[in-house]
């Protein structure tokens, strides 16, 4: 059945059983931007999974859970199905634990990279550079759905507009246009830094300190893409790496367009 505002305390129960630092207000912004399948037992929730549209091509999948008792018989496959079924005809992107990697690659899904989770109590003094950067404004915002288009290669304005209106956003200027953005929200332990888009790596470490340097002592989780480096530098400031998810899509992926490219992941499960 479709997830309901009824399910999300029994949803976050299922996270927390899973150890995600999920809040209830976590799951209310996920089912506000997505759709939702549950499962029932005795009236008990024993299953979630989600998914998020855009555009008439793709979707994301994400928040697939099974509580423990219920597994090993074919709840989460029978719930991984209705998923499917519910984004058809579209392109799937998900990122996978080690436990969901046998179940997606059945189901078509093939493997392109790997996001690393960085997290940590913000404990180092960062400085943020005045360059091109400042505090975004309501009339950022149009500007800064077209770079996230660009960057992902997907539409995502509904998305973009809802992360924007629960966070702090600062923007990249470069030659009197939007050249970048990054979101820093409140969100499981503390916040979390993401999306975050540029141009080139070096802006997005400028967008990125540009957010931490509001959040010194606070906890700050920040999902990085593997394949563009920003490890090291993370680890660096302290936020540790805490664990990597498989990066998979069933059919084919988004081409970003031009020199726009994603650096910092809105969560897991959005993308």
């Amino acid at each position: 059945m479709k997830l309901e505002t009824r399910h999300l305390p029994g949803a976050l129960m299922l996270s927390q059983e899973m150890g995600w630092p999920y809040r209830l207000e976590d799951w209310e912004f996920a089912a506000m931007v997505g759709n939702g399948l549950v499962l029932e037992r005795a009236g008990q929730l024993i299953g979630t999974a989600m998914s998020w549209n855009y555009g008439q091509a793709y979707a994301t999948a994400g928040m697939i859970i099974v509580t423990g008792s219920a597994q090993g018989g074919g709840n989460g496959a029978r719930l991984f199905d209705g998923l499917l079924q519910a984004t058809r005809g579209r392109n799937v992107l998900l990122n996978s634990t080690d436990e969901g990697l046998a179940l997606y690659k059945r189901r078509g899904f093939t493997a392109w990279g790997t996001v690393l989770q960085h997290q940590g109590q913000l404990t180092v003094a960062v400085t943020q550079t005045t360059t091109g950067i400042r505090q975004a404004t309501v009339s950022d915002l149009a500007a800064i759905q077209a770079f996230d288009e660009r960057a992902m290669g997907m539409p995502r304005s509904l998305l973009v507009a809802a992360l924007a209106n629960a966070g702090k956003v600062v923007v990249i200027e470069r030659a009197g246009r939007v050249a970048g953005y990054a979101i820093a929200r409140k969100f499981g332990r503390g916040y979390v830094v993401g999306p975050c888009a540029a141009e080139s790596v070096e802006d997005a470490r400028l967008l990125i300190l540009a957010q931490l340097s509001k959040l010194h002592g606070q906890f700050v989780r920040i999902d990085v893409y593997a394949e563009d480096g920003l490890g090291d530098w993370l680890e660096s400031l302290g936020l540790q790496r805490s664990g990597a998810a498989t990066a998979m899509v069933k059919g084919q992926r988004p081409v970003a367009e031009g020199l726009a490219h994603m650096y910092a992941l809105a969560n897991q499960s959005f993308t």
